[in-house]
């Protein structure tokens, strides 16, 4: 069965790649949210195995929706996703829950790295 993923990320061209890289890898696309408030919203619906999810969004960020997203599904799997130089906000996200997170610009395999420690 191929894992479920939920991509998160207020730039279109950021989720496009990361859409790329994760069907080419076979995994499956649950959804695609622009922002933290979407991204709540659509993990309700679909339940995903994993999100990824950046950390800078308008109308609720990347941690915010962690949080919330955690706090009803703890078994959550979430992997954050930051530009260089957000280092005090990776840590954020990893004392919130996070299991990981990926530097852009994204390399496929470090993408993958991280997906495949998440969801074993």
């Amino acid at each position: 069965m191929k894992e479920r993923i939920l991509i998160v990320d207020d730039a279109a061209f950021m989720r496009m790649m990361v859409k790329d890289i994760l069907t080419k890898n076979g995994y499956e696309i649950a959804g695609e949210a622009e922002n933290g408030h979407d991204a709540v919203k659509l993990y309700e619906e679909q339940q995903p195995d994993l999100v990824t999810m950046d950390i800078t969004m308008p109308e609720k960020d990347g941690i915010t929706a962690l949080k919330e997203i955690r706090e009803s599904y703890p078994e959550a799997k979430v992997i954050m996703c930051s530009a260089m130089g957000q280092q005090a906000m990776v840590v954020d996200a990893i004392q919130a829950g996070a299991k990981d997170f990926i530097v852009k610009p994204f390399q496929a395999d470090r993408v993958i790295e991280a997906i495949e420690k998440a969801l074993n």
